[in-house]
């Protein structure tokens, strides 16, 4: 099975300081995470500054109350930063990418080299952002949190349609945090053969269950909200990891990577050298020329170097050619087949 691509979502838990965004990606890579990944908008590329009552937050979040272009005031990663988190990105080895909210944050990202473009849940109706971020032939990844089968279909189709086939859908709650009973996980295997992708999740819920089952049903790539300490605060702190705990999922997806194996059926030697305690059939009293074979006096029982156990309702009510002793193998040369003749085989 190859490695699943973990990525530590930075999104707004430097709480408006570069060095703690810095400190942050230092300390994804001791997490264990392969990338980090940012967000590039800004409040008037992502909405407009506007306080009716369209652009105010009601739907039950952790945001209600708020208006739109005030949150992502507060939440947005500066693009002047954005040259210098890369940067650290690399030093720690650390893959570096960004969700695009329009056409000038691609073209900013372009600039940096950005190596994977991820396209926001509720962006996916986006088609012309889609197209324009596809066009650029990097990997495509699209959560699907809100999406209807029709919207993930025309966003597959928007990067297939420019040449662009390398796309990963990631299976996504868009709830903040989100009910780990709404995870609904079985989707991922069903997004990748209904629509041809790899697939993954994004998950917002609280703990490492959904990422580890996740990986188990299939997932490539597993996307995490991370955060120093959930206590700086900031929009996205209640739902996001800290260093400890993306640590420890770090540990249980590479332990459920190794315990998922392959499929095989040939016994390995650890197996083979098992089936010594597995049942065979041996002689459990002492007997003379001529008895009769019955289920007291010949047993199926561990350890497993007599005969195969399925030889059993053959040898039921035959007699033996010869004296045993309890304790030795039960062989079928020593029944007497048809009170004639010893018994080769049935």
């Amino acid at each position: 099975m190859n490695k699943t691509f973990i990525i530590a979502e930075l999104s707004a838990n430097h709480n408006g300081s570069k060095q703690t965004a810095i400190e942050t990606i230092q300390a994804a890579k001791r997490a264990g995470a392969d990338a980090i990944k940012l967000q590039t908008y800004t409040a008037d590329t992502i909405t407009l500054n506007c306080h009716n009552a369209d652009f105010k937050i009601t739907q039950g979040t952790l945001w209600d109350g708020k208006y739109l272009y005030d949150l992502y005031q507060e939440a947005y990663t500066p693009w002047e930063w954005h040259t210098e988190l890369f940067e650290a990105a690399q030093d720690e080895g650390l893959v570096c990418f960004s969700t695009p909210f329009d056409k000038t944050a691609v073209d900013l990202l372009e600039s940096l080299n950005n190596p994977i473009y991820k396209i926001a849940s509720f962006e996916i109706t986006d088609i012309p952002l889609i197209e324009y971020a596809a066009r650029k032939m990097k990997p495509m990844v699209i959560s699907t949190g809100i999406a209807t089968m029709e919207d993930i279909a025309l966003a597959v189709e928007t990067c297939r349609k420019v040449g662009n086939n390398d796309i990963t859908l990631l299976k996504c709650t868009s709830s903040y945090p989100a009910p780990i009973e709404e995870a609904n996980l079985l989707m991922i295997n069903d997004l990748a053969t209904r629509f041809g992708v790899k697939s993954g999740l994004s998950d917002h819920t609280i703990s490492s269950v959904a990422p580890i089952t996740a990986v188990v049903l299939g997932a490539v790539m597993i996307e995490k909200h991370f955060i120093i300490d959930r206590s700086i605060g900031g929009p996205d702190a209640a739902f996001s990891m800290n260093e400890q705990e993306f640590t420890q999922m770090v540990k249980e997806i590479r332990q459920a990577e190794k315990a998922i194996g392959k499929i095989n059926y040939e016994p390995t030697d650890k197996m083979k050298s098992g089936r010594c305690f597995s049942r065979s059939l041996y002689v459990a009293e002492n007997m003379k020329a001529g008895d009769v074979i019955t289920e007291q006096n010949v047993r199926s029982v561990r350890p497993g170097y007599g005969l195969h156990p399925k030889y059993f309702p053959e040898l039921l009510g035959k007699k033996v050619n010869r004296d045993l002793q309890k304790g030795e193998r039960m062989k079928l040369e020593w029944v007497v087949q048809n009170n004639s003749k010893a018994m080769v085989d049935f």
